[in-house]
């Protein structure tokens, strides 16, 4: 066996190394496959963090789990200082940077993704604000007048990860363009989520930490305006731009939406230039090499690759190359971490009659699971009809039906806001969270079920497409 192996070691022409694992990562993926594929990984590792956290908050280790979130952890340098729980570090820190990745997805897909061009764009984002006005009014009608009114917002979020993760299990069965139109939505969504965070779930303001928060936004517009295209640059003044919001009250992870926006989306090379740009150094590479030259060891070699790695680098925005690294760590490492710190509520908040028929946690799953589907299907209907766009190529209302219910899905923004909304207020945080937990389980079933009796003759063409893209 291990010959077998060795023997897939093997040197060509021009002496090109190659190893198995090689072959897969030079495989040709485009940004949209790549991004579904985190993805749905993401949403299967946040699952299993859910079910973990929840296992924790029931057994012998619930006091030591809340004992780590509530220890208090930071930084003093001289009369200043700085100090937050872990759970509030996670919350306001960590998912700081959450918010940074969705806004460069959300600025990417103004600029050159499916909601850059209005055909595209319109269902979309009808189906969007259907989905976030209903579930609201929906929550609204159950807890309106009450204490428990703060959490309208909480209804109206859907969680990209989990969303994509359900719909990735169905394959070829669901039209790729009814997942683009999925993953629209939900960007469109988290757009209006953090409008609600910023408007609303904002307390007293310090108006002078506000205006130099300010000052500190027209400082990234300044280094936008003067050609500056290094990301720290960018990332430095949104840790500033952090601390400020965390001062003035308004809450702090908006810092990463604002910094998205400041970062440059426009590449210093177009395709014609970088093209002439590799084929001139290319030449000059070919003038200095000579016979049995090594990279390592010749100085003309090595600044020419150098200069070649630099192109590579500026053919590619500052904002794409910053939103592909931040996928793997927001992923695979902030969201688990999120679920495992928000998601451990006890478990007769779900078992006991009066811990789910309650006003509030009803509001939240009518408002997630119906909500969702009347507003979503409602509003996409409603702009069909008017002629205002197009149903996703092969697409009918069977799958436009299925996706409202995935929309439903609510997991890390839904719990992210009921944690602003309750703050201080145990109870009714765990009916909050107890309803989003519920609410996702049964319309990411229903969702599943919906999509996967949808006709498969429908989704043909697909396949094709799919193998393409593969290939």
């Amino acid at each position: 066996m291990a010959k077998n192996v060795l023997s897939k070691f093997r040197i060509r022409k021009g002496k090109v190394f190659e190893a198995p694992l090689e072959n897969a990562f030079g495989r040709l993926v485009t940004p949209f496959e790549e991004f579904i594929h985190r993805q749905s990984s993401s949403g299967l590792l946040l699952m299993a963090c859910a079910i973990a956290a929840l296992i924790i908050a029931n057994t012998g280790l619930k006091e030591e789990y809340k004992h780590i979130l509530h220890m208090p952890a930071g930084y003093s340098f001289g009369d200043w200082s700085l100090s937050m729980s872990f759970h509030h570090w996670i919350n306001d820190g960590l998912m700081a940077i959450f918010f940074l990745l969705v806004g460069l997805e959300l600025k990417r897909e103004f600029l050159v993704g499916e909601l850059a061009e209005m055909k595209h764009a319109v269902l979309p984002v009808l189906a969007a604000i259907g989905g976030m006005v209903v579930p609201a009014l929906i929550y609204i009608a159950f807890n309106g007048g009450t204490e428990a009114a703060r959490g309208w917002g909480i209804p109206m979020a859907t969680d990209i990860a989990f969303a994509v993760g359900c719909i990735a299990l169905l394959g070829n069965r669901v039209p790729r363009a009814v997942v683009t139109f999925l993953v629209a939505l939900a960007i469109v969504d988290d757009l209006g989520a953090i409008l609600v965070i910023a408007i609303w779930y904002t307390e007293d303001v310090n108006t002078t930490a506000l205006m130099a928060a300010i000052g500190i936004v027209v400082g990234m517009w300044l280094l936008k305006v003067a050609g500056v295209r290094k990301a720290p640059a960018y990332l430095f003044m949104g840790v500033l731009l952090w601390y400020a919001l965390y001062v003035t009250g308004v809450h702090a992870t908006l810092a990463g939406v604002i910094t998205a926006m400041a970062i440059p989306a426009r590449p210093k090379y177009d395709p014609v230039a970088f093209s002439t740009f590799v084929k001139d150094i290319i030449r000059s590479f070919d003038r200095c090499f000579r016979p049995g030259d090594k990279i390592i060891a010749n100085d003309a070699l090595r600044a020419r690759v150098g200069a070649l790695d630099n192109g590579v680098q500026m053919v590619q925005s500052p904002l794409q190359r910053m939103e592909t690294r931040l996928h793997t760590p927001v992923a695979f490492l902030i969201v688990p971490i999120f679920a495992l710190a928000n998601a451990g509520i006890p478990v007769d908040s779900f078992t006991s009659y009066t811990a789910v028929f309650n006003p509030l946690t009803l509001g939240v799953i009518c408002g997630l699971v119906f909500g969702k589907l009347i507003g979503i299907v409602g509003a996409t209907w409603i702009g069909w009809k008017l002629g205002l766009g197009e149903l996703p190529k092969s697409a009918s209302f069977h799958h436009i039906i299925g996706v409202a219910l995935l929309g439903g899905i609510g997991f890390t923004m839904s719990i992210f806001i009921s944690e602003l909304a309750f703050a201080g207020n145990e109870e009714m945080l765990i009916q909050a969270k107890a309803g989003v937990l519920l609410a996702s389980l049964i319309a990411g079933v229903a969702g599943f079920l919906i999509l996967h009796r949808a006709p498969v003759e429908q989704t043909a063409d697909t396949s094709g497409e799919v193998e393409t893209a593969k290939q």
